[in-house]
């Protein structure tokens, strides 16, 4: 691993009142980033900070974490862990703010970067973006509401233009936010086109707080590069994550991967699921995180229907391990058809 960006990324960040004690994180991902996978994430180490899945603001105030599908956590993670949220109306988002402070998560963060449809007709997600008074008096409730670190998720907008990405960042700023994930692609683009980095440029020259680059970051070249051409104060990655869950170790040089890591960490997550998720729910996630991972593999569409036949988890593991006993192919770049 390239030493300068090793050394870049494991440069503490200074967010709000808090530090984040390395510069790579994973982006917040939907179905994505629970809690098992983020064990897997710590048992190799390397991420700075790791965001959860997103939450409903109107329900958080009075979820059970003993019962959630979303909102729950191991305790030797919080002080690294960004619980982010979704909604349009500031005094819910600001009560759901206020609970992820109660419960010592490293911060908040605000969803403003989904497109989905059944997100955007509430008026929230990405559909903040074409009304940014509300946006920011979003922001401003919750950084009123709490003391932690209070960070926004958001992307272009709705049109190609990186000019109301600058404004909006700069009312962000403004309105007390401590950091920026920004994700230079348009709202209803589902990453058919690739994302424009010099917005991250522009956005990074439009504001004095902490700004993660994020979109299409495959390898440790294009983490490099992302930085020298936008200037980022560090990198979100995604897709990329869940496909490779060591890359964080890999790419901060605490870890030179063999073959054999593929076989362990499909593994291990299966064994993580079945510590924090019941039978039937542990195996839709892993199913939906396999996608990911076939993209190493030169027959990767074979393992996932392998998989999707599986009965359980423990049908699961035997595919995995019959799959890798045949000493598959390994793809040197990810097959990107497996991450859309």
């Amino acid at each position: 691993m390239d030493r300068h960006l090793s050394d870049f990324l494991n440069r503490p960040l200074r967010i709000g009142g808090k530090t984040a004690a390395a510069r790579l994180v994973l982006a917040p991902m939907t179905d994505l980033g629970h809690v098992a996978f983020r064990q897997l994430l710590s048992e190799f180490g390397g991420c700075g900070l790791m965001w959860s899945e997103m939450a409903d603001a109107r329900r958080l105030p009075t979820e059970n974490p003993s019962v959630s599908n979303c909102f729950r956590w191991r305790d030797d993670e919080t002080d690294r862990l960004v619980f982010q949220i979704v909604g349009c109306d500031p005094r819910q988002m600001a009560a759901a703010a206020q609970r992820i402070q109660e419960e010592g998560f490293f911060g908040v963060d605000l969803n403003f970067g989904c497109s989905v449809q059944a997100i955007c007709r509430k008026g929230a997600g990405a559909a903040l973006l074409r009304d940014p008074q509300q946006a920011e008096a979003v922001v401003a409730a919750v950084r009123q509401a709490v003391d932690c670190p209070v960070l926004v998720k958001y992307r272009t907008g709705w049109q190609n233009d990186p000019r109301p990405a600058v404004d909006l960042a700069r009312r962000f700023e403004g309105a007390g936010a401590d950091a920026l994930t920004f994700h230079p692609r348009v709202a209803p683009d589902r990453r058919t086109r690739p994302p424009r980095w010099s917005y991250i440029a522009a956005v990074k020259q439009a504001v004095g707080i902490p700004v993660f680059g994020n979109g299409n970051v495959f390898s440790a070249a294009d983490c490099q590069r992302m930085i020298d051409a936008t200037g980022c104060d560090g990198v979100a990655v995604g897709r990329m994550a869940i496909a490779r869950p060591w890359i964080f170790a890999e790419w901060t040089g605490r870890l030179n991967p063999d073959p054999e890591i593929y076989r362990r960490a499909a593994l291990r997550l299966i064994s993580i699921l079945n510590l924090h998720f019941a039978p039937a729910r542990a195996l839709v996630r892993f199913r939906r995180f396999a996608r990911y991972f076939a993209a190493n593999l030169r027959f990767g569409h074979s393992l996932c229907r392998s998989l999707a036949a599986a009965p359980d988890l423990e049908a699961a593991a035997a595919v995995v391990e019959g799959f890798f006993d045949t000493s598959p192919e390994l793809t040197t770049f990810p097959n990107p058809n497996f991450f859309h």
